[in-house]
C-alpha cells in the first residue's frame, strides 16, 4: 500500500508541470512551474518529453480530468517588487502556455466536448502513456479496427480507425500533386479489402466504385487484384471496354438536354417530346413496323407540301434519318433524284415536266418514289445515340408540319447532340438483359485516362446517378443491407464550379446530382469519398459536407483558406501545419477522431501501390 502511494505520489510529482491561472471559454492559460522547463523530464530511468506546442495536458478538476492541446506559449514577467531571495534575474520570468480544451476522461475513455471547465489554481499534468492511447483511440467499442499509420510525432503511437466510423462517411482527401494522397485513398481502401476479403456478406453486400482519371488504380494488382476494370478511350475508332447500360438509365429528359445545350423555353420541351415519343413506339409490339408507318405518313405529308423551301429541308431530315441509297452499279445515289419541284403549281411531282403528276393531286404516286420504298429499308441503329437522333429529327419533321416548333429554333440541339454521338458509342453500350455491372467483384474501376474532356465529364455523372437511382428504390422499410462507396481521385476535374469549357446548366446538374448523393446518399447506404489537389475548386457545398479529412500538404493560399473555412474541425496548429507535413504526412480530422491529429500513412505493398511514381531522372541518364 506505501508502495503505491509512493508512486502516485512521485508519478504526481514527476508530471505536474504548473497551474491554472486563466480560463476564457475553451482557451486555457496554463503557468508552468519554474522547475518545469526543461525539453524533457526524467522517470524511472526514462526521458519523457516535456508539456510543448501540440501536445496535451490533463487538468485536474476534483475527480474529473479535463484534456487539453497547446496551441502556443509565450512568457511573463511577474509584476511583484524585487525579492532578494531570487537567485538570477530569469527567476522573475514565467512561461505560459495557451490551451485550448478538448475533452474529458471518464470511465478510461476520452470524450470529445466540454462537460466542465477548469478553475483557476487546478493542476495540470503531463499524460501518462496509458492517457495518452486513450485519447488516440478512434475505435468504438462495437466497431472493428483497422491500422493505417502511426502519429507522426510519436512514432511508436500506432493508429487504428473504425470500419463503421469511417467508410459509413463521406471521406475527403486533400493534398499538392506528390504530397501522397493517392497513396492514402489506396491504402485505406486495401487495409478494408484485406479485412473483408473473406466475409461472404461483405461479398454480396458492398459494392466500390473508383473513378481513375489517370491510371493510377488499373493495374492488375493495385488495391486488390479481384477487381473489375473498365479501360474507357475515345481514342480508338471503335473504343476499348464498354460500360453497360439499360435504355432506362440514359432516357432523362435533363440528360439530353445537358448533352445538347437546349434552351429552357423551345429546346428542353422539344427533347421531352421525342423521349416521350420514343418511349411510345418502342412500347408496341411491332415497332419498327409502327416507325415505318409514321415515316412514310411524314413523306407523304412533305410531298404534298406547297412550301418549297420548308419542304426542302424536311427533306434533307428525312434522308438524315433513312439508310443510304444504293444503285445498280453499287454506286450511292440520292433518293430525291426521282422527283422534282414545279414552280408553277407549286408541287413536287413524279415523271417528266410534260407528262407529270402532281403528288398533292394524286398521293398514291408518293409510293412510288425511292424515298417512299427505302423506308422498308430502314432498321433502328444499334447504337443508342444514333436511334434517339433520328427520333428527333422526326419529331422535329411533325413539329414543323403542325407549326408547333420552328427549325431554326431546334436543329441547333439535334446538332450538338450529334458532337457527341461517336465518343459516347465508343464507352457504352445498351443491354436488353440484366448484366453484372461489377462482374462478380466488389470493387470496380473506370479508367478515364484515354476519355476526352467531354466523356470525363459525362461518365461519372450518369455511372453514379445510375447506381444512386437503384440504391433509392431498393431501400426496404426495415434496413439498409447493402452500400455504395463512390471514390472520385482527381474530384476536380468534375466537381468543380469554375469550370469554362462547359455551359452553366450542363456543370449545375452534375454538381447537383453529386450534391444531392453528398446531402442524402447516407439514408440509402451510398457515400462518397473524393481526392482532390485543388480542394478550393471543388463546390463548397461537397466540401463541407464531408464527413472525415486527410488533409496532406497544401500551398496554395486558396486552398488553405478553403479547408479552414469549410471544415470546421480544424485547429490552429493543425492548420498552421499543413504547408510542412512532409511526403505521406496528414491531418486525419473529423468525426471520426476526438481531435485533429498528424499521422504518417503506413506503406503499402510495393505491387499494390497506384501507379504515378515520380520518375527517377538519374536512374535513366546515368550510365
Amino acid at each position: 500500500m506505501d508502495n503505491r502511494v509512493d508512486n502516485i505520489l512521485q508519478e504526481n510529482s514527476i508530471f505536474r508541470i504548473g497551474t491554472v491561472f486563466s480560463v476564457e471559454g475553451r482557451e486555457v492559460k496554463v503557468k508552468v512551474d519554474k522547475v518545469k522547463n526543461a525539453s524533457h523530464l526524467l522517470y524511472k530511468g526514462s526521458l519523457i518529453k516535456n508539456v510543448s506546442v501540440g501536445g496535451y495536458v490533463k487538468i485536474e478538476k476534483g475527480f474529473i480530468s479535463i484534456i487539453a492541446k497547446i496551441e502556443g506559449e509565450s512568457i511573463k514577467e511577474e509584476k511583484l517588487p524585487f525579492i532578494q531571495e531570487y537567485g538570477k534575474e530569469e527567476n522573475k520570468i514565467n512561461r505560459i502556455l495557451n490551451a485550448k480544451l478538448l475533452g474529458y476522461i471518464e470511465n478510461a475513455k476520452f470524450e470529445r466536448g466540454i462537460k466542465e471547465l477548469p478553475l483557476i489554481d487546478n493542476e495540470c499534468f503531463l499524460l501518462n502513456s496509458e492517457e495518452f492511447k486513450q485519447i488516440h483511440q478512434f475505435v468504438k467499442q462495437d466497431d472493428k479496427p483497422i491500422q493505417i499509420g502511426t502519429l507522426a510525432l510519436e512514432r511508436g503511437q500506432e493508429i487504428y480507425v473504425g470500419v463503421n466510423s469511417l467508410f459509413s462517411s463521406h471521406i475527403g482527401i486533400f493534398g499538392n500533386t506528390g504530397s501522397g494522397k493517392s497513396y492514402t485513398l489506396a491504402k485505406i481502401y486495401r487495409q478494408l479489402f484485406r479485412a473483408f476479403e473473406d466475409q461472404d456478406k461483405f461479398k454480396r453486400n458492398a459494392r466500390f466504385l473508383l473513378f481513375d482519371f489517370n491510371g493510377e488504380y488499373n493495374g492488375d494488382n493495385v488495391i486488390i487484384s479481384n477487381k473489375k476494370v473498365y479501360n474507357l478511350s475515345t481514342k480508338d475508332s471503335t473504343g476499348k471496354d464498354k460500360l453497360p447500360f439499360f435504355e432506362n438509365d440514359l432516357l432523362d429528359k435533363n440528360l439530353f438536354s445537358i448533352l445538347a445545350s437546349a434552351s429552357e423555353k423551345t429546346q428542353q420541351p422539344f427533347i421531352g417530346r421525342t423521349l416521350e415519343f420514343y418511349k411510345k413506339v418502342m412500347g408496341v409490339n411491332d415497332s419498327l413496323g409502327y416507325f415505318h408507318n409514321i415515316l412514310r405518313k411524314r413523306i407523304e405529308e412533305i410531298l404534298c407540301m406547297s412550301d418549297k423551301v420548308q419542304s426542302k429541308l424536311l427533306l434533307d431530315y428525312i434522308e438524315q434519318i433513312l439508310p443510304k441509297y444504293i444503285n445498280k452499279d453499287g454506286e450511292e445515289g440520292r433518293l430525291i433524284d426521282d422527283f422534282a419541284w414545279r414552280p408553277d403549281k407549286f408541287c413536287y411531282y413524279l415523271g417528266d415536266f410534260n407528262n407529270y403528276q402532281c403528288f398533292i393531286e394524286n398521293r398514291n404516286f408518293v409510293k412510288e418514289t425511292k424515298l417512299y420504298k427505302q423506308v422498308e429499308q430502314y432498321e433502328f441503329e444499334s447504337d443508342f445515340i444514333s436511334r434517339i437522333i433520328h427520333f428527333l429529327y422526326l419529331q422535329l419533321i411533325h413539329d414543323v408540319l403542325t407549326n408547333r416548333a420552328n427549325n431554326e429554333h431546334i436543329a441547333p440541339a439535334i446538332n450538338k447532340l450529334k458532337s457527341f454521338q461517336k465518343d459516347i458509342a465508343k464507352v457504352i453500350e445498351i443491354k436488353d438483359s440484366a448484366i453484372d455491372f461489377w462482374d462478380n467483384d466488389y470493387l470496380a474501376v473506370i479508367n478515364l485516362n484515354e476519355a476526352n474532356i467531354n466523356i470525363k465529364k459525362l461518365i461519372p455523372l450518369l455511372i453514379s446517378h445510375k447506381l444512386y437511382s437503384e440504391h433509392k428504390n431498393h431501400k426496404t422499410d426495415n434496413e439498409l443491407e447493402k452500400s455504395l462507396n463512390i471514390i472520385i481521385d482527381e474530384a476536380h476535374n468534375i466537381l468543380s464550379y469554375e469550370s469554362l469549357r462547359e455551359s452553366e446548366s450542363w456543370k449545375d446538374y452534375r454538381l447537383e446530382t453529386f450534391e444531392e448523393i453528398i446531402k442524402e446518399g447516407r439514408k440509402f447506404g451510398v457515400f462518397l469519398t473524393i481526392a482532390s489537389q485543388r480542394p478550393s475548386d471543388i463546390s463548397t457545398t461537397i466540401i463541407s459536407q464531408l464527413h472525415n479529412y486527410f488533409i496532406h500538404r497544401l500551398v496554395n493560399n486558396k486552398d488553405l483558406d478553403m479547408v479552414e473555412k469549410a471544415i470546421s474541425y480544424l485547429d490552429q496548429v493543425s492548420t498552421e501545419a499543413l504547408p510542412i507535413l512532409g511526403t505521406g504526412m496528414c491531418i486525419l480530422s473529423g468525426q471520426l477522431v476526438q481531435m485533429p491529429v498528424i499521422i504518417s500513412i503506413d506503406t503499402i505493398e510495393s505491387q499494390h501501390k497506384p501507379n504515378n511514381e515520380t520518375i527517377n531522372l538519374l536512374k535513366n541518364w546515368e550510365d
